[in-house]
């Protein structure tokens, strides 16, 4: 049995050009290779997806989820609100198509923010508190550069974990990304 995805919303969204800031260019860099990830991992059987691993986080699935929960305080961070996180992973994950559409709205919000960010508020530093308590504080831009890393990190974990099905992911790099951008 395969999750059937809808179709992305935000495709149109993802065109690059060369007046942008660098925020925007990763951030649509980071949804582009969400969509890749996605739309492969809709491809598998999702017992393959949610099948228990010898991982940090358990399975394909729950390594997702850790991405977007990692997202979520980030965004939190820069949004001047609480997270309500303890932990950077949960116990039981949403199904796949519910955490599709939760990173897909996420991706939404991040691409409206970094739009509005110009250099100066790009440069302007976030206080925040970690999830164990001690304070933070990163510029808006280290921490768009934070998310769009810890991103690209787990999903070549979890293309580690696909080659376990066997199956090999589509390439997601950011000079692909720029390729099939034309840029």
């Amino acid at each position: 049995m395969k999750a059937k995805l809808g179709p992305r919303r935000m495709s149109n969204n993802l065109s690059v050009s060369n007046n942008m800031n660098i925020a925007q260019r990763l951030m649509r860099y980071k949804v582009w290779a969400d969509i890749k990830t996605y739309q492969f991992m809709d491809t598998l059987p999702l017992e393959e997806i949610i099948k228990s691993r010898e991982t940090y986080f358990g399975s394909i699935l729950h390594t997702l989820h850790h991405v977007y929960i990692v997202e979520d305080i980030f965004n939190a961070h820069l949004e001047n609100r609480s997270h309500g996180y303890e932990a950077r992973k949960t116990d039981t994950p949403p199904s796949f198509t519910d955490l599709w559409e939760s990173v897909q709205n996420m991706n939404d919000r991040w691409i409206e923010m970094v739009d509005q960010l110009n250099d100066l508020s790009l440069n302007e530093v976030v206080q925040f508190k970690f999830l164990n308590g001690e304070d933070g504080n990163m510029t808006r831009l280290e921490m768009v550069t934070h998310i769009v890393n810890h991103a690209s990190y787990h999903r070549g974990y979890v293309d580690i974990l696909v080659e376990q099905i066997p199956a090999e992911a589509p390439a997601s790099d950011f000079p692909v990304f720029l390729k099939e951008m034309s840029i």
